[in-house]
């Protein structure tokens, strides 16, 4: 999301959004499986978190909002071994951490599994290793930080049925380790797609996974 990301995103804009987009496009013909170890939807509304990470978080911010059931998105950092996080130490890779997005959701409206078929299908292209789209670095892993052992063994589970039914051309390569802690971004990050809608990077990067989402997953497509 540096200056020579800009460039890139904006060269991408000026080529078409094929070649930026090759890999999403490669599964999206395909319907999507639905987790086949999942929590039950529960019996009355409360909320409950999950944390992925997968490139960018702009984009998995606007995304995720988008999504039945969700209450709301933080755009934030996890993962890494330092005792706090901010962009200009993530930025660069050296404090272990991922751009990540923290998800409030009500488990009475969409359970965890399906959160985690968003994130799969339209979210980000989980193959890539460390990188994803023009942005390159530990930063921009793909990975999933359960919060107990439930979320654990259903993201396992997801992740060894993607890749059984070769869902995707190459393995999966996203973690799914124990979450340590989440640390909310600068402000000037939260909801920045939203608030720039027309920067090349957001156009090329951005909102076409919002336009998945409601193409793919109909039934998990709200407006905002």
């Amino acid at each position: 999301m540096n200056t020579t990301f800009y460039l890139a995103s904006g060269l991408c804009f000026l080529m078409g959004t094929l070649a930026c987009n090759a890999a999403a496009s490669s599964v999206s013909s395909a319907t999507f499986p639905d987790p086949a170890i999942d929590a039950p939807l529960a019996s009355a509304k409360g909320t409950q978190t999950v944390v992925v990470a997968g490139g960018c978080f702009w984009g998995l911010q606007t995304l995720f909002e988008h999504v039945k059931g969700v209450v709301g998105v933080k755009a934030g950092y996890s993962g890494g071994s330092a005792a706090n996080a901010h962009y200009d130490i993530v930025s660069d890779g050296g404090s272990g951490h991922a751009e990540s997005v923290r998800i409030t959701y009500d488990p009475s409206q969409v359970s965890y599994g399906q959160l985690l078929k968003v994130f799969f299908a339209v979210a980000h292209d989980p193959t890539q290793l460390n990188r994803q789209g023009p942005d390159r670095g530990t930063q921009y892993r793909s990975a999933i930080f359960f919060a107990d052992e439930e979320q654990k063994r259903i993201a396992t589970a997801y992740v060894q049925q993607l890749n059984q039914a070769k869902v995707f051309p190459q393995p999966i390569v996203t973690q799914v380790t124990a979450l340590q802690a989440f640390y909310e971004a600068e402000a000037y990050h939260q909801d920045y797609a939203d608030t720039h809608p027309d920067e090349p990077y957001i156009v090329v990067n951005d909102l076409p996974k919002v336009k998945h989402l409601r193409e793919q997953l109909p039934a998990l497509y709200v407006e905002k």
